[in-house]
């Protein structure tokens, strides 16, 4: 049986083409002029910019010349996404050295927007599971994840003597899968400075579960006076005094639920409030570990308190899938500008592709998505019936025989 292979239909578009339409027109050279990087732009426009960093994420060039010659030798493709030009090695460099990166950052949060805007269901929200299934408000996952760069060429982000890195802080939204807000910095500074960036935002009765590393009492008091829900571990030196034993639930694996005080001076001035401390034994990486938490929820069952901590780790997840797929390893500059310009694209790439997945109800995994739009970028394929074809199962192929090849036993 001979299987047809897979052939979309054809377009004039190329594959890289339909992608950067999702983009409206006006919008890259309005955020240019508010920014005023048109005023830095001659030849190499910010429209052209914006293209060849995303084709930079997206086939993971390793260099400024590998972006500039992939380019150059698509010129005419690459002209039909209005009007798109090759830079070449300096000019790329220069832009993303003295280019404001506020303008990526800018275009990110908006393509965000619109895209919401244009599917509403894209950040509706997912069923979640088990406990979680209850909660009608929004639940935030906050946390960092280190991008290794390297020490003797990028001095502004030293952390150590022989190291350098940079630092994305993100609050996570658990049911869209979505980041709300997002901070990149050098990774010398502890995540507790960030905390209260990332949850400047957050509304009345929503829920933000973050690691112990966030911890920091004078926050999470401001978090409490703004009815603002949190969970969270609790630290190893942790002072305090039981007020109140609970039973709020006959699960096995909760093995204490208690009202606490804070006794520390610091922290007891910084949080003079009471607090929920649970124990729990839960599964990490397929091994029961007995974990401590925190919350500033008296009423919950004890297990939700654990089962709302667990889902914090989708966020590693997130930060799992950015780091297999985006070029974060690779940089075209070395100053904290051009590094910023290249995370912000990364991550309007991935915000990209995660919207073609879920408008094409793509079933394969984002990794899977990532590398078969890298194989076919300049195709003249249509994408949506790339998307909605690609990898499906296709009808039993019809058997052609001859009578003669027929076995019958007793028949000679």
């Amino acid at each position: 049986m001979k299987t047809q292979p897979f052939r979309p239909a054809r377009t004039n578009y190329t594959i890289l083409k339909q992608l950067c339409n999702l983009i409206p027109g006006h919008l890259v050279s309005t955020l240019a002029r508010e920014h005023g990087v048109d005023e830095q732009a001659r030849t190499f426009k910010p429209w052209s910019h914006v293209v060849a960093l995303m084709y930079a994420q997206l086939t993971h060039a390793i260099g400024l010349n590998d972006v500039c010659d992939g380019l150059q030798m698509h010129a005419g493709y690459l002209a039909t996404m209005r009007g798109a030009t090759p830079p070449s090695r300096n000019n790329l460099s220069h832009s993303n050295k003295i280019r404001d990166a506020g303008m990526a950052e800018a275009l990110y949060w908006a393509m965000m927007s619109h895209l919401m805007e244009q599917s509403p269901g894209f950040a509706k929200g997912r069923i979640r599971r088990g406990y979680l299934r209850r909660f009608h408000r929004s639940i935030y996952a906050i946390d960092s994840t280190t991008i290794q760069l390297v020490a003797n060429c990028m001095d502004w982000a030293k952390h150590r003597r022989r190291k350098a890195a940079a630092k994305c802080h993100l609050r996570l939204n658990l049911q869209s899968f979505l980041p709300q807000c997002a901070i990149i910095d050098t990774a010398r500074f502890h995540d507790n400075t960030k905390a209260r960036e990332l949850c400047a935002r957050l509304q009345d009765g929503e829920i933000v579960v973050f690691d112990k590393a966030y911890v920091d009492f004078e926050h999470l008091k401001d978090l409490t006076d703004r009815s603002v829900w949190w969970v969270s571990r609790a630290k190893e030196n942790l002072q305090y005094r039981v007020i109140k034993r609970l039973k709020t639930t006959d699960h096995s694996r909760v093995l204490s639920d208690e009202i606490i005080e804070l006794t520390g001076v610091k922290s007891r001035s910084d949080y003079p409030c009471r607090l929920r401390r649970v124990v729990a034994l839960v599964e990490v990486n397929g091994e029961d570990q007995v974990l401590e938490f925190l919350t500033n929820h008296l009423d919950w069952s004890a297990w939700t308190v654990a089962e709302l901590y667990r889902c914090r780790w989708d966020i590693e997840t997130f930060f799992k899938e950015i780091k297999q797929t985006l070029q974060l390893a690779d940089f075209l500059g070395h100053n904290a500008n051009a590094v910023q310009w290249q995370i912000w694209m990364g991550l309007l790439v991935h915000l990209l592709l995660r919207y073609l997945a879920y408008l094409h109800t793509w079933g394969h995994s984002f990794t899977r998505l990532f590398t078969v739009l890298r194989a076919v970028m300049w195709r003249l394929w249509h994408l949506g019936d790339l998307l909605n074809g690609y990898g499906t199962a296709k009808p039993p192929g019809r058997l052609c025989g001859h009578p003669e090849q027929a076995f019958l036993p007793g028949f000679a």
